[in-house]
């Protein structure tokens, strides 16, 4: 396994990523949230997760100040994909991949269903989207248009947990949902439990391990 850590220039602003080689015909670009970064347990174990299955893995460090969630759907996406996609294009400059996924978490569901969600590149790209923010503007719509085979993994104490998002979005068959009881927006047990939050990591992880295949 090799691991690369590289910086490109955007619009005279220095973005990093992390590419994880197995020799892999499959990579997984991973999209972070806001303050949910790469070493902490979905991604640890996410990655862990791909590794295993002898998947190529690509984290992309961004970073935004907290009051980005207080613009909308569309700017957030516009401000994020002009880091995003040069990453994927300098990744596949260099690399022959036949297969690609995209998993992202909370801000990082964003231009996943909004961008690339309507993107005919990536109309064959499996979608992994762990507590998507389904109460922003236009993120259920987008989900309802899209075909992507998607699974939205999200916890019921979750501040973004909507019912009837769930409600109007669950009958759609490229759509996998599942929704875990007691678990916040980090998917950690509320109220708090050690033992319990690793039985919620583990679900998620297998959940995961299971849609892929």
């Amino acid at each position: 396994m090799r691991v690369d850590h590289k910086i490109i220039t955007i619009d005279k602003k220095e973005v990093s990523y992390t590419h994880i080689q197995n020799g892999s015909a499959t990579v997984c670009f991973m999209l972070s949230g806001s303050g949910y970064t790469y070493e902490k347990p979905l991604f640890y174990y996410s990655t862990m997760t791909m590794i295993q299955s002898k998947r190529d893995v690509v984290h992309i460090h961004y970073s935004y100040e907290q009051d980005i969630l207080n613009l909308s759907v569309e700017e957030i996406t516009n401000i994020m994909v002009k880091e995003i996609i040069p990453v994927i294009e300098d990744v596949r400059k260099n690399n022959v991949y036949t297969e690609t996924i995209f998993l992202g978490k909370s801000l990082g569901t964003i231009p996943l269903i909004d961008k690339f969600m309507k993107t005919s590149m990536y109309k064959d790209s499996p979608l992994i989207l762990l507590t998507p923010l389904l109460d922003f503007d236009g993120i259920v719509e987008s989900l309802l248009m899209g075909h992507h085979q998607t699974l939205i993994i999200i916890g019921e104490k979750d501040v973004h947990y909507i019912p009837r998002a769930i409600e109007k979005i669950q009958d759609k068959s490229n759509i996998e949902i599942e929704v875990l009881p007691n678990a916040n927006h980090s998917l950690d047990a509320d109220p708090m439990s050690t033992s319990m939050s690793i039985r919620i990591l583990n679900q998620v992880t297998e959940k995961v391990e299971k849609f892929l295949g």
